[in-house]
């Protein structure tokens, strides 16, 4: 099976170019990043949850996360300027690719009761966001050694000037929109 951005190259790109009507190649739209986001449930705590969070995130996306750290003290949430409270990492190149291919092609046939995804989640400038309330759905996690439930936010950032030519380019590369 060709590479995704091989396959990008050698046919979607043309495809994408006559489908919008872009006479310049390097105005076509692509994807220049995906960045995945997840927020640590009861880290402040427990310390432990954290180092779990960790490993669960690393598995999912293939390589280890920035730990974000609390901007502000919030007194009704016990949080502490500085706290350790989230999870961050910035797919780009053959990771980026291969995380696509895996969300597409693996990931959203495994969940349950799915008709695909709602196409209102473009931010304005062709950017994508979704998420999930469970970190199980992918293959890499075993659901029996999970303890808490997490939910990770993945953000798409393509090189398109407005949402059309987002989605456009999000179903030519296979994401499973609702028709």
């Amino acid at each position: 099976m060709d590479n995704l951005k091989v396959r990008f190259k050698k046919e979607i790109a043309k495809k994408l170019k006559e489908e919008l009507g872009i006479k310049n190649i390097n105005q076509i739209p692509q994807l220049k990043k995906i960045v995945i986001n997840m927020g640590v449930r009861d880290a402040v705590a427990d310390k432990k949850n954290m180092e779990i969070a960790i490993l669960e995130f690393t598995q999912v996306a293939g390589q280890k996360p920035k730990v974000t750290q609390a901007k502000q003290s919030i007194a009704a949430f016990k949080l502490r300027e500085g706290d350790k409270i989230g999870l961050v990492a910035t797919l780009r190149g053959k990771r980026m690719y291969d995380f696509y291919e895996k969300l597409t092609n693996v990931v959203f046939p495994r969940l349950r009761d799915f008709h695909g995804i709602k196409k209102n989640s473009f931010d304005g400038k062709g950017n994508f966001t979704l998420g999930f309330a469970e970190i199980a759905v992918f293959p890499e996690i075993d659901p029996g050694k999970i303890e808490k439930a997490q939910g990770l936010e993945i953000t798409i950032v393509t090189s398109a000037k407005d949402d059309n030519q987002g989605l456009a380019l999000l179903t030519v590369l296979g994401m499973p929109f609702v028709k």
